[in-house]
């Protein structure tokens, strides 16, 4: 039998009803469920009520039962019979703005049964978030967003149960964590007010919601669970970023960054946690440059040059034919640029040293990366001037977010136990060639983690224990929230990030010794 202790399922064996124990069957029943779950109060649905005095009465006063925790108040989500082997299931998703992910639990065992991931079908009005909160604000807008990515959960939900040979009926809870805008759009909130100062949500905490009223077909009484979003740009899946890193349980200090949209940032140990966020994103995840792709097949994702030969090796993701360069290529390939002498302090391309691979087009340099013999296209990969200066801004715009959070709190990168990259962008990075071009802070190289994806880890763990909602609480009330926009420093610090690796020698002395 499996382990009820942390879970949301428990077998429940009631006191039958006599003339000494009259109580409701509700009551009865709430009682029971107190008991087992630890919990103050129980809320049960009508729909749940209506048949169960059927159903108490058959099974002989024992029931399988599905509680869950929304900020303190339980509910009563499902009820089985204990002879039913049918399991409650569970969705985890992690809702990217360019990526959903899905991961089907067993909510009886914690176990873990398919994993599945589509293009978030909202790229067909924007590619990017600003887009589609300016297509929200467009008559019929706000309903089409909120319809495409429900009709492509939906797809995707009766998908992964059939190949995992479950049912989407099912399905009683869901785990949604997201982008504070994402989280808007799916719920069918207007995301204006997120863009526009003083860059104020609908909700912050939309807690347990039914799943019938977000139209997602699943168990008639399911709830989805949405993680909680600290300010317009700080949103539920850094929350359960956290909750998944572990972060918020240690003594010491650390960092955790997620590269998306923007890049989001958390510092902080189990005392405290300050958290912000800014538009380093686009340029970084390979968004920006022609040749620009997130990681997929045949992707460029590692470059190495000679600094003598001047040779490039290129790597691409299943060693495929080169069709593109993901954020970890392009960070690599301007590292390995600037120390083979082929890019000055200013990220600018020096002809002399990269004649071979550097023409004129357009009145702009351009970088031959891969040539035509080992593209997928038949065509060389190139790229501009404008592309290398697009990376230099994000990079810039990055280590000065993690320069002000920590000046902001009164500590030094130096104070950094543990800095965890999550996301797609932290599973491909190397920690040396992003600290060569001066975009995260020169620490040891075991300092770094990668935690893969941590919102949908983070989602997955709490539905697989009943301890990870009083996390989720403690996290959120830990939370201070800073501001960028608004913040002066930030756009003092950025004009000296803006060189290779920066303009201060001595905040990068392990560059400096190679170069």
């Amino acid at each position: 039998m499996p382990d009820e202790s942390n879970g949301w399922t428990r077998t429940i064996d009631l006191p039958k009803p006599s003339l000494d124990d009259n109580r409701a069957d509700a009551d009865r029943l709430k009682a029971a469920l107190k008991s087992a779950f630890n919990a103050e109060t129980i809320d049960i649905d009508l729909s749940v009520l209506k048949k169960l005095p059927t159903r108490l009465r058959q099974w002989g006063y024992r029931a399988r039962c599905l509680c869950f925790n929304d900020y303190g108040r339980w509910r009563l989500i499902g009820i089985k019979t204990p002879t039913d082997d049918t399991p409650f299931l569970g969705i985890a998703v992690d809702l990217g703005t360019t990526r959903v992910v899905l991961r089907l639990i067993n909510l009886d065992t914690g176990e873990e049964m398919a994993e599945q991931a589509f293009d978030n079908p909202q790229i067909e009005v924007g590619p990017d978030i600003l887009e589609r909160i300016h297509y929200a604000d467009k008559e019929g807008g706000l309903k089409k967003l909120n319809r495409l990515i429900i009709d492509g959960l939906q797809t995707h939900i009766e998908r992964i149960c059939r190949d995992a040979g479950a049912d989407a009926g099912d399905v009683y809870l869901m785990t949604v964590a997201g982008n504070t805008s994402m989280v808007h759009l799916f719920m069918g909130l207007a995301p204006g007010g997120i863009i526009r100062e003083p860059y104020i949500p609908v909700v912050n905490r939309p807690g347990l919601i039914p799943a019938a009223s977000l139209n997602i077909d699943i168990h008639k009484d399911a709830r989805v669970f949405v993680f909680p979003n600290v300010g317009s740009y700080f949103g539920g899946d850094l929350i359960s970023g956290i909750l998944y890193s572990g972060l918020h349980e240690s003594d010491k200090i650390s960092m955790l960054v997620d590269v998306g949209t923007n890049a989001e940032v958390v510092l902080g140990n189990r005392d405290w946690l300050v958290a912000c966020a800014g538009a380093a994103g686009p340029a970084l995840e390979g968004g920006v440059s022609e040749i620009g792709m997130t990681a997929a097949p045949g992707v460029i994702d590692q470059v190495r040059i000679d600094p003598k030969t001047r040779y490039f090796d290129i790597h691409t993701i299943e060693n495929q034919p080169a069709k593109g360069i993901c954020g970890s290529g392009m960070i690599d390939l301007v590292a390995q640029l600037f120390l083979a002498g082929m890019l000055d302090i200013r990220g600018r391309l020096v002809t002399d040293a990269a004649s071979e691979r550097v023409y004129e087009s357009n009145d702009e340099r351009r970088l031959v990366v891969a040539d035509e013999t080992t593209s997928a296209t038949g065509e060389a990969l190139t790229i501009g001037q404008a592309d290398l200066d697009s990376l230099i801004r994000s990079k810039a715009a990055m280590y000065t977010i993690l320069e002000t959070i920590t000046g902001y709190v009164g500590v030094t990168f130096k104070d950094i136990a543990r800095f965890y990259v999550a996301g797609t962008f932290g599973s491909f990075i190397r920690p040396r060639s992003a600290i060569t071009i001066g975009m995260i802070p020169d620490l040891p190289e075991d300092t770094y983690q990668s935690l893969g994806n941590s919102s949908l880890g983070g989602a997955g763990r709490l539905l697989s224990s009943r301890a990870a909602m009083d996390e989720v609480e403690r996290i959120y009330q830990n939370i201070t929230y800073l501001e960028l926009n608004v913040n002066q420093e930030f756009m003092n610090r950025f004009s000296a990030a803006k060189f290779l690796p920066h303009t201060e020698a001595a905040h990068f002395p392990s560059v400096h010794q190679v170069c």
